[in-house]
């Protein structure tokens, strides 16, 4: 059983930085592609980074040169460093972890593990 445990959120300016965690419990950890995803009051889940268990990125348009996701996979975690941040950026901020698939997907659906989420907040 996989358990996935988001912290790091909170209250920032905009224009400011946040850093993300996301500590993983499982064996599968290093060999599971792994994401960011958030959804904002009023608004569907979307996609928001992923790294692969190689270690390759991929981003949506809208974070891309602003966000970062890496992962240590000795400590069995996922970050998401989040720079230049904008009001339209708060949202619950959940990790997720795809389920026997090494490559990342921006797909909401195919990610099968998900934790609680961690609430971020841009004020203008």
């Amino acid at each position: 059983q996989v358990q996935l445990v988001e912290s790091g959120g909170g209250l920032v300016q905009a224009g400011g930085s946040l850093r993300l965690s996301c500590a993983a419990s499982g064996r599968t950890f290093s060999t599971s592609a792994t994401a960011w995803l958030r959804q904002a009051p009023g608004k569907e889940r979307e996609f928001v980074a992923a790294v692969s268990s190689g270690g390759n990125t991929l981003y949506a348009d809208s974070v891309k040169g602003r966000f970062t996701i890496s992962r240590d996979n000795d400590r069995n975690t996922v970050y998401l460093q989040m720079d230049s941040l904008k009001p339209e950026d708060t949202a619950i901020y959940y990790c997720a972890q795809r389920r026997f698939y090494s490559v990342s997907s921006s797909r909401t659906d195919d990610y099968s593990y998900w934790g609680q989420g961690t609430q971020v907040t841009v004020s203008s």
